[in-house]
């Protein structure tokens, strides 16, 4: 008997240890069987067919030890409309380090202009940085406080925006001269092409709010800078225009202490190795800021860091290595996105954070953000990880639809908006042919909607960043640089904000019943049967049959047909020989239940705007046939 009940004690204890183990096991992980029976990537593939139930919500389910979260504490006491001002004084350092250039040497030239002169970094100057963050001056808490010789360098920074009478300017800390909030590297941008200048920040700060979303600190501030460097008048050399102008603002800021008055700026933290240790992230994984880069195999990309044949610069014009020059899972990655015989579900599993990937594609989508995909966005990993996150980075293409529909300006139109404008990434077109990622792309779209980005927190936030903007914005020397002159006009099209935000959400809806963009191919010649053959991608539809239309003429605006096809069941049609000449070919493909898009080609207008669906290509006068 006693022998029994000893028996049967064991038996109950031992039973009470593996129940108690697996629930310590579910809580460590902070996902219980129930979720980890619901993964998304386990799903069945409906590829080629477009749900036509509704579907159950997608529960969000990823391993624990690889889900990347923003260190949100570093926002909690984030001011998002508060003004800091920063005083620069810039003095010529040594050649030793590159900073024995002037103020108006920083300034002068563009990203094309050092292409063109082969110099490869920069101008840059010295400078001593003093902050004040409280409005009461630089006091002893104050960055630079007491210091008399220079802590800082500075350059230009930024690639089109070089270009800008305006310009941003890159501001790093000295080795041993401190930090600022943790950064010795200090983005001041101007924002000049952007109309209200605060919808880069709106979004960062917005952005992250969004649990799934990593972005970044930002700071309005207010810069002076006092030149050394030059005994004439830098700031009026740099800024000629000013006194020449007709138009005069209502309200003048004034210069103080030899320190002239450059306006507004943003500030938006560097990422870096520093931003990474800040954001408790792995300092050491490989980290690459997108310059150009659509998920395709390139050359260059592909060959090792000690590969004789590796040229750094060429590396560059698709990613930038910021941290760690080891590739070897960036080229795995690369190699399976672009092996069509590796399902993508294994794809997506092994490499990417499904949430992350999927809430960064939604908030662009929400934002309007047309200038992003292929660049503006960083990629990272940790050390010893295979997986890749998605950072944000420059969203000042987001919130201009409005804006630009007053000057009639193309742009962020056609293919560009909704899903769609991602579909030029070989990574996300093969995705979406899944109904299983459609959906969860759209209820991450409808969780930001609903939650963190809607029309009336849109609406509100804008109101309140437009009101610390336009004290500088209608005032000397950002009035004269600014797109809109008129107050009233200003104040009416913050007032439509979260109506853009609201059509950003129908404009989703509507992509997703879109047939799919593609690329124009470069036209084929056969003079023996006198024959020039246009050819183009197939359109993909979720199953749908497609017919495909178009025109060629002399002239973008096609005002001059000379050819013209419609209904056309291939990719592909033939005409007559064409004579030498620059041509305009648009094509367009248009599903059996009536929705038409453009190809990926466009035309870039003169006033930087695009006209979309337009391939332009050239016939030599040797027969050759050239893209324009």
């Amino acid at each position: 008997m006693i022998n029994k009940s000893i028996h049967y004690f064991f038996a109950f204890f031992i039973c009470i240890c593996i129940l108690t183990a697996c629930s310590f096991k579910e809580r460590a992980s902070g996902e219980g069987t129930a979720a980890a029976s619901t993964d998304p990537l386990n799903f069945l593939s409906e590829t080629d067919n477009e749900s036509t139930t509704e579907t159950e919500p997608i529960i969000k389910a990823e391993p624990a030890e690889e889900h990347l979260r923003d260190n949100k504490e570093l926002y909690k006491n984030q001011d998002d409309y508060s003004v800091i001002t920063m005083y620069l004084t810039v003095s010529k350092g040594n050649a030793g380090d590159g900073t024995d250039h002037t103020w108006f040497d920083v300034n002068a030239y563009s990203e094309n202009d050092y292409a063109k002169m082969g110099i490869k970094d920069r101008f840059k100057a010295e400078g001593l940085l003093q902050i004040d963050e409280t409005g009461k001056g630089i006091t002893e808490s104050s960055f630079g406080y007491g210091e008399t010789i220079p802590n800082v360098s500075v350059q230009m920074r930024g690639q089109s925006s070089t270009s800008n009478r305006q310009k941003n300017y890159k501001v790093r800390i000295k080795d041993g001269r401190g930090s600022f909030r943790g950064q010795r590297t200090l983005n001041l941008t101007k924002h000049m092409t952007e109309a209200y200048r605060f919808t880069n920040k709106l979004c960062y700060d917005l952005g992250n709010t969004i649990p799934e979303i990593i972005a970044g600190r930002t700071q309005f501030v207010h810069l002076y800078v006092k030149d050394e460097t030059s005994d004439e008048d830098s700031f009026g050399k740099i800024f000629t225009d000013i006194k020449d102008s007709e138009i005069k603002p209502e309200n003048d800021t004034v210069d103080h202490d030899g320190f002239k008055d450059y306006g507004l700026y943003t500030m938006a933290e560097q990422v870096n190795r520093t931003y990474l240790k800040n954001h408790g992230f792995d300092e050491n994984g490989q980290l690459y800021k997108l310059s150009f880069f659509e998920w395709t195999i390139q050359e260059d990309l592909m060959l090792d860091q000690d590969d004789p044949s590796f040229d750094q610069s060429k590396f560059d014009e698709f990613l930038e290595s910021k941290v760690n020059d080891d590739h070897d899972n960036l080229q795995k990655t690369l190699s399976e996105v672009n092996n069509y015989s590796i399902p993508i579900d294994r794809i997506l599993e092994e490499h990417f954070d499904i949430d992350n990937m999927m809430y960064f594609l939604a908030f662009n989508i929400l934002n309007g953000n047309d200038d992003v995909g292929p660049r503006n966005l960083f990629l990272y990993s940790p050390l010893n990880s295979e997986k890749f996150y998605f950072i944000c980075w420059d969203m000042d293409g987001s919130m201009q639809a409005n804006y630009r529909e007053t000057i009639n300006f193309s742009e962020g139109k056609s293919w560009s908006r909704g899903m769609t404008k991602y579909l030029i990434l070989v990574l996300v077109n093969r995705m979406m042919k899944e109904q299983k990622y459609r959906d969860m792309l759209s209820n991450a779209v409808d969780d930001i909607y609903q939650n963190y980005f809607s029309p009336q927190i849109v609406e509100a936030r804008a109101k309140k960043y437009a009101e610390v903007v336009k004290p500088f914005l209608f005032s000397s020397p950002d009035f004269y640089y600014s797109p809109i002159k008129d107050q009233a006009l200003y104040d009416e099209l913050v007032s439509k904000l979260g109506d853009e935000v609201e059509q950003n959400y129908k404009d989703y809806q509507e992509s997703l019943k879109w047939p799919w963009p593609f690329y124009v191919d470069l036209p084929t010649v056969d003079y023996q049967k006198n024959t020039t053959t246009f050819s183009w991608g197939a359109s993909y539809n979720y199953g749908r049959n497609v017919t495909y239309d178009y025109m060629l003429a002399t002239d973008y605006l096609f005002e001059n047909i000379l050819y013209e096809g419609h209904d056309l069941v291939v990719p592909s049609t033939t005409i007559k020989s064409l004579s030498p000449g620059t041509y305009y070919l648009k094509v367009t493909a248009t599903s059996d239940s009536g929705y038409t898009i453009d190809c990926f080609d466009y035309y870039p207008m003169e006033d930087g705007g695009k006209y979309f669906g337009c391939f332009c290509f050239t016939v030599n006068n040797n027969g050759t046939v050239v893209y324009s």
